[in-house]
């Protein structure tokens, strides 16, 4: 299960929550009064009130940019199979989350490439509509700022270094060149780390090629993003490595055969049934083959043997959860996925073969693989 970022519950999208974080309240207050000079320079005959107004309508101009960045990887994702999970508004602008395995590297690829469009997108309306101003009023400013931002977020997100849109286009790059998901991670993470290291550079090289001090509100910020930046890059190479050990992980290596019984078959019955495969689960089936649940020995046995016979062995069945079957084929991620979806808690879970039910999976050993 994916936990959702803590805040309030603005809306949905493509299914999901969009969910302000407390953060942006900081980020708006602080991005507010840095901006501020910006506006009274342009405008100095604003009042204080007025400058912080439309330096509050810039935050908010760039915060809904970023938010229809976010708009738009939520739609393709969905489009391309994945489930959306959140959209959240946070300090460092905002973040999709979604579930889902990609299988292939234009999957990935669109998914990331559609956020930046869409700034570049906005960026080249706002500029046309900036254009067409006959007066240098405010906002005719808030128009080439947006535009200029837009511009920025798009060119910048598309720099070739995870966990930015353009780092992940470049893991899709070397996946598809390579066939190695792993190695397009590792190698689009550590481009993200040169260019984590490549803003703190430029915040503190930029002012001095062109004869000017370097600013310490300049390197504190890029010091901030590239910390960001660095970190971002790390875990992904840590979750890509994970999930290529957890890819070893099968159905067929972890579940245990079982034996299946029709329901309302006799506890002696069913008994006799398994006793030639000591090693298997009892599953219980119902009229069309779908498995019911499973067999708990210590239940069935505690029956008399006076009784055994007319004791239906549905009397010692642990139900399955409606839906938990999980294919015998599954592996890796999308095992886990899959339990965590439909498992609903339960212990055991029935493995199923052409519909057919031929093992029971406990998920308690599932956990037990995932640790080792």
């Amino acid at each position: 299960m994916t936990s959702r970022s803590k805040g309030w519950v603005v809306g949905r999208v493509a299914g999901a929550p969009v969910v302000v974080t407390p953060s942006w309240f900081l980020a708006a207050v602080v991005l507010t009064f840095v901006f501020a000079p910006t506006v009274r320079a342009f405008a100095p005959l604003l009042e204080t009130t007025g400058v912080l107004v439309v330096s509050f309508a810039f935050v908010l101009l760039l915060f809904g940019s970023v938010f229809l960045h976010e708009v738009a990887h939520a739609l393709v994702a969905r489009a391309r199979g994945h489930q959306v999970t959140e959209l959240a508004v946070t300090l460092w602008g905002g973040h999709t989350a979604y579930t889902g395995v990609t299988r292939r590297p234009v999957d990935g690829a669109l998914v990331a490439v559609v956020g930046p469009l869409t700034n570049l997108a906005l960026a080249a309306g706002l500029w046309f509509a900036f254009q067409a101003q006959t007066v240098l009023s405010v906002p005719a400013m808030l128009l080439y700022a947006g535009a200029f931002s837009n511009a920025f977020v798009g060119l910048f997100n598309l720099l070739p270094g995870l966990p930015l849109d353009g780092g992940q286009i470049l893991e899709s790059l070397v996946w598809a060149v390579t066939g190695s998901r792993t190695r397009g991670t590792v190698v689009a993470g550590w481009f993200g780390r040169v260019v984590a290291v490549g803003v703190v550079v430029w915040a503190l090289v930029w002012p001095l090629v062109q004869g000017r001090q370097t600013s310490w509100v300049t390197v504190m910020w890029a010091a901030l993003i590239g910390a960001f930046l660095w970190t971002g890059a790390g875990d992904a190479i840590t979750a890509e490595r994970r999930r290529e050990r957890l890819s070893g992980l099968s159905v067929r290596t972890l579940a245990a055969p079982a034996v299946a019984v029709p329901s309302g078959t006799s506890v002696a019955a069913a008994g006799a049934t398994v006793a030639g495969h000591p090693s298997s689960a009892l599953v219980v089936v119902g009229p069309s083959g779908e498995p019911l649940g499973w067999v708990d020995p210590a239940a069935a046995g505690a029956v008399p043997d006076a009784q055994a016979a007319s004791t239906p062995v549905d009397a010692a069945v642990v139900p399955f959860p409606p839906g938990s079957g999980v294919d015998a084929h599954l592996s890796g991620p999308e095992l886990l996925e899959r339990l965590a979806r439909t498992s609903a808690g339960a212990r055991v879970v029935p493995v199923l073969d052409g519909g057919r039910v031929t093992g029971v999976l406990d998920v308690a050993r599932v956990a037990a693989a995932v640790r080792q």
